[in-house]
């Protein structure tokens, strides 16, 4: 993964990352709260020898006296009879053990002093166990030295820093804490996000697709939320006019242009005439891809003849509200022509749709027989035949009727269909010996991951008219939406 992918991955779960990071935050701080307080002070003494100074020799000799009992006084500082000392000028109700935990004795470096650093639940407790400490040493030192407590011997202690009132808890660090509840959140952040990456199979990019599975993107759709059951076809001016009331829908109509345009120069020596559109599951826009596919290729000057060829769940007679009760399944049965359940659509004389008509008991065996082959043969040598076929996963109509058509083109949802329901779409044509076109990724995201990716969020005003759509345009483009009444041809 280079740092693309890892912006993309962050960029997809900043959410779930940035919750982690602050309950990581929320979780120190409560840690810290929970904490007892502790106050620390500190109290300093002095290492002296009792010889006056009268010349230069007596003073470094006290000085000589003074260094090497420094080392045996901080030893002294850590013993239970300073403790005991302690617990009795302060009449606390604690054990020496106990105490001398509390108490840290050191000789900072290259001095002759000692720093009594004492803790405790309050200040005042913290201030009074740290001076009366150093009282408690100097007179364990004077005994040790004189044989009498309140005597000076050769060396004594000689408190010099009174120990200060605590003004805030040494503990808990409440910033540190927090900085490292941050640090910890953040590292569960990451691994989650790259875990999420991990096992996140749902397809999420072209490049995606083409790398686990080895076929071609023949084209990516933006999803467009003012689609509904009853209103999802493109207008035939595409929304290309600035002042066109169907502005809204210019990406969608720009990516099934291209989605024409790759489908056309696939093979420049033989152009697939009969196509299938399918998908693996139900709910991927395949209808509607293959309708919309269907309206952008007659907007381009060819004759288009768009058949449903899902006799199970038959969607393209309530897209384009024809009649829905004749259609391919009479012309297969022997009881129409086609000529007589081709129905044109008013404002699109270059396409012509057919409906699935009464749904047959037997639809693979109906799509597969040599009389839906002979048809579609014959309606290649006119028109560009699309066919919107059932899902290929459910069930074998689409693969079956694949084989008759110059190749299938399947629709997959980007963040809903997974690597692996792809790839048993896909493998189920490879064992019907039909080919697979490439696939087509609908609603990808105009914001966020996705948006970026794709593109859509640069189509701007860049290949829109500043001029009015013509009269039949306009027409067309406030019909295009809407249910629309057929002719029988």
């Amino acid at each position: 993964m280079d740092l693309r992918h890892y912006l993309r991955v962050f960029r997809a779960h900043w959410l779930g990352m940035l919750v982690l990071v602050v309950a990581a935050v929320a979780i120190a701080f409560g840690w810290t709260l929970l904490q007892p307080r502790v106050y620390t002070a500190d109290a300093t003494a002095l290492v002296q020898a009792t010889a006056a100074a009268e010349d230069i020799g007596t003073k470094l000799v006290g000085n000589q006296l003074a260094a090497s009992s420094v080392k045996t006084f901080v030893n002294l500082g850590s013993s239970r009879s300073v403790a005991e000392r302690v617990i009795a000028d302060l009449g606390l109700e604690s054990t020496p053990e106990r105490l001398v935990s509390q108490v840290t004795v050191t000789n900072p470096l290259d001095t002759y002093s000692l720093k009594v650093t004492a803790t405790a639940s309050s200040p005042e407790a913290a201030r009074d166990i740290a001076e009366s400490w150093v009282r408690g040493m100097a007179a364990e030192v004077n005994l040790l030295e004189s044989t009498d407590e309140t005597t000076p011997g050769l060396v004594y202690l000689a408190p010099i820093d009174s120990a200060r009132l605590p003004t805030s808890p040494s503990s808990p660090n409440t910033r540190f804490a927090l900085a490292i509840g941050g640090l910890v959140g953040l590292v569960i952040a990451f691994g989650y996000a790259m875990l999420r990456y991990t096992l996140d199979r749902r397809i999420r990019s072209v490049d995606g697709v083409e790398k686990e599975l080895g076929i071609a993107v023949v084209g990516t759709l933006p999803e467009e939320k003012s689609f509904t059951a009853e209103n999802r076809l493109i207008p035939q001016d595409g929304g290309t006019s600035v002042n066109s009331s169907s502005s809204h829908l210019f990406a969608i109509a720009e990516a099934m242009r291209e989605l024409r345009t790759n489908i056309q120069f696939m093979d420049v020596d033989n152009p697939p005439r009969v196509i299938v559109i399918t998908s693996p599951l139900p709910g991927d826009g395949k209808s509607t891809t293959a309708s919309n596919l269907a309206i952008t290729l007659a907007s381009s000057g060819e004759r288009v003849i768009l058949i449903d060829g899902d006799l199970r769940r038959p969607m393209i007679g309530k897209i384009f509200g024809l009649v829905e009760s004749v259609g391919l399944s009479e012309v297969l049965s022997g009881r129409a022509e086609i000529g007589q359940v081709a129905q044109r659509i008013p404002g699109r004389d270059n396409l012509i749709v057919v409906a699935a008509g009464k749904l047959p008991p037997n639809p693979s065996e109906v799509l597969g027989s040599a009389k839906m082959h002979e048809l579609l043969t014959s309606l290649a040598n006119e028109a560009i035949v699309i066919i919107d076929a059932p899902p290929l996963i459910p069930v074998t109509d689409a693969a079956v009727l694949t084989q008759h058509a110059d190749g299938a083109v399947v629709v997959a949802t980007v963040g809903k269909t997974t690597f692996e329901v792809l790839g048993k779409a896909l493998g189920n044509l490879e064992r019907a010996n039909a080919r697979a076109l490439g696939v087509v990724l609908n609603r990808v995201p105009r914001r966020g991951t996705g948006a970026a990716y794709y593109g859509y969020q640069y189509h701007g005003d860049y290949y829109r008219a500043d001029s009015e759509p013509s009269d039949s345009e306009t027409a067309d483009a406030e019909a295009g939406p809407r249910r629309r009444g057929a002719t029988i041809a």
